[in-house]
């Protein structure tokens, strides 16, 4: 324990010696103040509010995961380059120590920067404001629905050849792919209903449903009907193609299934996982704004971790470049397997490259997942934050230390 606290204090002093952590900190204040007068909304106070959390806490994530990560790549292998590690290994210090320290001295800096972020952003917000959990209906998964339609969409005479020509897992991918998409109608004078699962807090307070109408025919029609959620209804009378939330009231309690009625004079269209949302009052923004902050920080820790783990067996140019590839990849992987053209995959060099694509996905999903800007613009409640504090802040670090150890030994430090 005394050799982590050390070389923790010995890395944190080298970061601040080395300005690194002051021109961070300066940079971050200084993009914070400027955000505001940088980026243009659509001439409404909450648009403005929901670029500014996105632009200004999105651009210093931005800079510390870039500077973070540059230098986490450098944070063995320069020393290991400069013969200096072996003063250091030679002491009863295991390379596991050493890794484990440098990551928690970059991620205590990227912590620290993200405060002073978060900071300015509690000076300038009014942290009592509201915010809300948004609730999903409880539906079959994806996958399970794409089993399910799976040999009636064989059948069906509409079906092209070529998809009947597939292979049943590129069919059922394509089914899982779209099934967000399913669209669900709601004829005139009809109702449906959808599912939740409430907890005694949503069920205590009066909801809020959130929902994107559309119809079958006409792009401007009036849709009209009402909601009843046990205790408590609502009214809807809107245009479609837009967004409406319906602020539910009455007696309650809550009940598990919300009902919609069709009063309008044409059929409604909607797609159930993706356009029907309850948003359930939670706490304030200040709260939401702690979440994002851990979760953000949660992410910085898991890229040192990785850093810190190819600055232990490679040269810090390569270290760098890997890191920046990995980085990239698992950034734009997302975009690649969604918008590829042959939706069979009908190339095999093409089916091999995908096949690696969504790997990378998969890996970085954890990360790349972790998105909580968006939420928190919206006052929307930041999910996620403690599990995935838990595996970045706790598991990622540890598991890539010990790889750095048992890495270490077997590069020459000189000994």
């Amino acid at each position: 324990m005394r050799g982590f606290l050390a070389i923790l204090l010995l890395e944190l002093k080298s970061l601040a010696r080395s300005k690194t952590l002051a021109m961070l900190v300066a940079a971050a204040v200084v993009w914070m103040l400027a955000a505001p007068h940088l980026v243009v909304g659509d001439g409404t106070r909450e648009g403005a509010r929901e670029l500014y959390i996105r632009f200004s806490l999105g651009g210093v994530f931005a800079m510390l995961a870039v500077s973070l990560l540059a230098s986490a790549t450098g944070a063995l292998a320069s020393e290991r380059d400069a013969k200096r590690l072996q003063l250091t290994m030679v002491r009863p210090v295991g390379g596991f120590t050493v890794a484990l320290a440098k990551i928690a001295a970059h991620t205590a800096a990227g912590a620290l920067v993200m405060a002073v972020a978060c900071g300015v952003l509690a000076l300038n917000a009014d942290l009592s404001r509201g915010c809300f959990r948004v609730l999903s209906p409880v539906l079959p998964s994806p996958r399970q629905e794409a089993e399910t339609m799976y040999e009636e969409y064989m059948k069906d005479p509409q079906t092209p050849a070529a998809v009947k020509k597939a292979g049943r897992g590129t069919v059922l991918r394509l089914l899982e792919n779209r099934a967000a998409d399913h669209y669900q109608t709601v004829a005139t004078n009809s109702s449906a209903a959808w599912r939740f699962r409430l907890d005694g807090k949503a069920r205590a307070t009066a909801p809020t449903v959130r929902l994107r109408l559309t119809n079958q025919y006409e792009m401007r029609q009036t849709v009209a009907g009402k909601f009843r959620l046990g205790g408590y209804g609502g009214t809807v009378s809107n245009m479609t193609q837009a967004v409406v939330t319906v602020p539910l009231a009455g007696g309650g309690p809550a009940a598990d299934e919300l009902v919609f009625a069709n009063l309008g004079a044409g059929a409604v269209m909607l797609r159930p996982r993706k356009d029907v949302k309850l948003l359930s009052p939670e706490d304030s923004f200040g709260w939401n704004l702690a979440r994002a902050y851990l979760e953000l920080v949660s992410v910085l820790a898991f890229l040192v971790s990785f850093g810190v783990f190819l600055s232990a067996g490679l040269g810090r140019p390569v270290a760098m470049f890997t890191a920046f590839v990995a980085l990239t990849v698992s950034e734009i992987s997302p975009s690649v397997t969604e918008q590829y053209p042959d939706e069979l995959e009908t190339d095999l060099a093409d089916r091999i490259g995908l096949v690696i694509t969504r790997s990378a996905a998969g890996l970085a999903k954890p990360v790349s997942s972790a998105t909580p800007l968006s939420a928190l613009s919206a006052d929307e409640y930041v999910e996620g934050a403690v599990r995935l504090a838990v595996v970045d802040m706790a598991v990622a670090p540890l598991v890539m230390a010990l790889l750095a150890g048992l890495v270490l030994p077997r590069r020459e430090v000189g000994l």
